[in-house]
Formats: C-alpha cells, structure tokens, sequence
C-alpha cells in the first residue's frame, strides 16, 4: 500500500495476559518478521512481568518494546506502581497512558492521563495517549466533544510528534467485535487531526494517530486505507503471531 503521512506503528497491548510460555508467539513474530522490509513500526507492549525477557526475546529485531501504564511520578512510596523511568530502564521506549479500562476501571481522569503523559516525556519515553467515547455518548451525537476533549486536556505541554502517539479507540468497540464503519474513523480522526495541528502547530501533521477497538486481519486493510489513521493499537489479536503479523500486513 502507498504511505500517507507519518510513518505508521502498529503496537500490540497485551493487557493482563502472558506468562512466560507466550513469549514464543514473540518470537515466532520476530521470526515472521526476519528479513521483511517494514514500512511502519511495530511495538509490543507485554504486561511488566514479561518485560525484561521479552526485550532479550526482541534484541537484534526492529520490534519495539512499551509497557501498558506508569505513575506519574518517577519513584516514592507507591507499592505496586511503576514508573516511567523504570519502563526506560526495562528497554521500553513507549508507553500507553488513558486507556480506556484505565479511564474507566480505575478512574483516570483526563488530567491523571495528562501528568502520565508527562512523566513518559520527562523519562525520555513516548507516549501513547488514548482517547475515545462511549457508546451512549456516540448515540448523543457527542462523539467528536468528547475525542476534542479528551484530546485537549489529555495533552501535556511539551508534546511533539518525536515523543506522542494518539490512540482513538472508541470504548464500544474494543473488546466487543463491533467497529464503527471507515467513514466513522476518518470523521473521528480527522478532527484529532485538526486538534493536534491548533494546539501543536505544524508538527501536529505529523502525530501519528492510531486506531484502536476490536482490529483483526479481516478490517485492518480498510482502516489503513483510510487517511490520517497512521496505524493500529491492536488488543486480543496481539497475542497471537498470525493474527498480529496479518494485521501488520495491511501497513506494508
């Protein structure tokens, strides 16, 4: 396919799955991978557990590593959190913050989302910041309030295409089989679009924004085709090697 715009990323999310016997579906996607010249990025971002041998398990590959979440702060006495810096130290160089189970299991507001934000800056590490409405806000109309929003209070300052990622993952559809249609998505990240380049200027062109929600082989090719969608942040279909290179396939 012809590449429009940033380099695309094509970053899996784990979420809380895998132990150690799903590192092979990692190596079986770098050993997919060997040899093929890749036009876009490509990203796993394994539970914390699996970060350390997973990074042995991608070393000599042009597959990244991200964690899935971090404190705001860079250390303290936060039992059970993790730190930006101590993804950096584990290999990562992205990690994703306002997922929307975070938003909506473990009550992140758009500013907790924005400090983590930061704090990915401060580690010298990407962010990728997730935003998306529900479905009862689709129905209301509100779906593009709510994306600006998120977008707008979710964006810390200091932001540039060097260090952040947009995911528009619509809370509706992930996890559900259900996708909004391409016309949705262009409408969607087309304003994303628009937001980016008023509060960045001309870099924000230059933002990569993903689309997220319930992205398999099947319909990974028509959301490639659709423009200002610069990749995928891909949730089950990342566990397995076939269905994540399938959908890697549709970006080179």
């Amino acid at each position: 396919m012809a590449i429009r715009g940033p380099r695309p990323l094509v970053a899996g999310n784990w979420k809380m799955n895998g132990t150690t016997a799903s590192l092979k579906e990692a190596r079986l996607i770098a050993g997919m991978l060997k040899d093929v010249r890749l036009r876009c990025d490509v990203m796993i971002c394994p539970p914390a557990t699996l970060l350390r041998r997973l990074k042995g398990v991608l070393a000599g590959t042009p597959i990244k590593l991200g964690g899935q979440n971090c404190h705001w702060d860079a250390s303290g006495a936060f039992t059970g959190e993790i730190s930006a810096e101590m993804l950096k130290d584990a290999g990562c160089s992205a990690v994703i913050v306002g997922h929307s189970e975070r938003r909506s299991g473990f009550g992140e507001t758009d500013a907790v989302v924005r400090s983590k934000a930061d704090a990915a800056h401060r580690a010298g590490i990407a962010a990728i910041i997730c935003i998306g409405e529900t479905l009862e806000q689709r129905k209301a109309g509100q779906a593009v309030d709510v994306v600006s929003r998120q977008l707008r209070e979710s964006l810390p300052d200091g932001s540039a295409s060097a260090n952040t990622v947009i995911a528009y993952e619509p809370v509706w559809a992930i996890g559900t089989g259900l996708t909004p249609t391409p016309d949705e998505v262009g409408d969607i990240h087309s304003s994303i679009r628009g937001g980016l380049v008023a509060q960045l200027g001309e870099d924000g062109s230059q933002v990569r924004i993903l689309y997220g929600g319930s992205v398999k082989p099947s319909n990974a090719p028509a959301f490639a085709a659709i423009p200002d969608v610069n990749g995928a942040l891909v949730g089950g279909a990342s566990l397995k090697a076939v269905d994540f290179i399938g959908i890697i396939k549709a970006y080179i």
